[in-house]
């Protein structure tokens, strides 16, 4: 019998094509914690994001789960402690959005040197303040980094 994948909170198309491969996908948004609960019993994996919270209730009733996916870094949205004890794997995606994360911080960064958000709300208003928000140039700037992990490490490299 083919296996049946659950996915809760959308998964990027590609990967989902690449599931559908060998598995039975089923894309079930909004569910609410009893109709999660209900469902999960004809499931053999779960796929979610942090919209989706796993509780031990929750994992008690999935009588067929094997594996539970998070597709992000922290399973903090997941009781690891119950699905470990049903003998139910929990995976997660380490770095999987540490460029998009590192690459937000260096937006934001010259953002907030060319004073954009200010300027956006001004301009909003109706106002033309231009010398108002020139803002800094970034050139010959040192950026000091707190913290090396991997996005640190991004941020040092693409900046």
């Amino acid at each position: 019998m083919q296996k049946k994948i659950l996915v809760t909170d959308g998964i990027a198309e590609d990967a989902r094509k690449i599931l559908e491969d060998k598995y039975i996908v089923d894309l079930k948004k909004g569910l609410s914690p009893d109709e999660l609960r209900k469902e999960i019993k004809n499931y053999n994996a779960i796929i979610i994001r942090s919209a989706t919270r796993l509780t031990s209730d929750i994992i008690d009733s999935a009588e067929n789960l094997v594996v539970i996916g998070r597709a992000g870094v922290g399973v903090d949205n997941v009781d690891v402690k119950t699905a470990t004890k049903k003998g139910v794997v929990v995976v997660n995606a380490p770095g999987s959005n540490s460029v998009s994360v590192a690459e937000h911080a260096i937006g934001l960064m010259f953002a907030l040197a060319r004073k954009i958000p200010e300027a956006d709300y001004s301009t909003k208003a109706g106002k033309w303040e231009k010398s108002r928000f020139k803002g800094i140039e970034i050139e010959g700037k040192i950026l000091g980094i707190v913290g090396f992990g991997k996005i640190g490490y991004l941020v040092a490299k693409k900046g």
